[in-house]
């Protein structure tokens, strides 16, 4: 069910929280709860399937805490509005990329002409390495 919906769906599931974050922004930085940190309950999650989940849990585990929580903070802007967007953009891309499908390789063959430098540019370097020699 890897659609493009399913982690706007996934974020109604989302828990966040703002916290005062360090950085930037001098006296509001102490005052202000501006960074945004959001958690999601991936084997508590009623949308995903098993196999999702199970899917998630191995490619996101350093992410992810015992209990299967991922966590992601966002704290770059001053305020809490742009970072709530900024931890839902890294939310959807992580998802995104997680239940993309890695494009397979192709097996190709050096051509004959990149052989072919390659043999002349080794010969250049042995010969180079003989004219270091001592001569007797």
């Amino acid at each position: 069910m890897a659609t493009s919906t399913l982690p706007d769906s996934l974020l109604q599931e989302a828990n966040f929280k703002a916290t005062t974050s360090g950085g930037k922004g001098g006296q509001n930085v102490n005052k202000v709860a501006t960074k945004v940190e959001l958690y999601f309950d991936i084997p508590g999650s009623k949308i995903l399937s098993d196999e999702e989940k199970e899917l998630l849990i191995e490619k996101l585990h350093t992410k992810i805490s015992d209990e299967g929580i991922l966590r992601l903070i966002s704290s770059e802007k001053r305020t809490q509005l742009e970072n709530k967007e900024g931890v839902k953009k890294k939310f959807v891309a992580l998802i995104t990329k997680s239940f993309s499908k890695p494009k397979p390789r192709k097996k190709t063959r050096p051509t004959k002409v990149s052989k072919e430098e390659r043999i002349k540019d080794k010969k250049l370097v042995g010969e180079k390495k003989k004219s270091r020699a001592k001569i007797n």
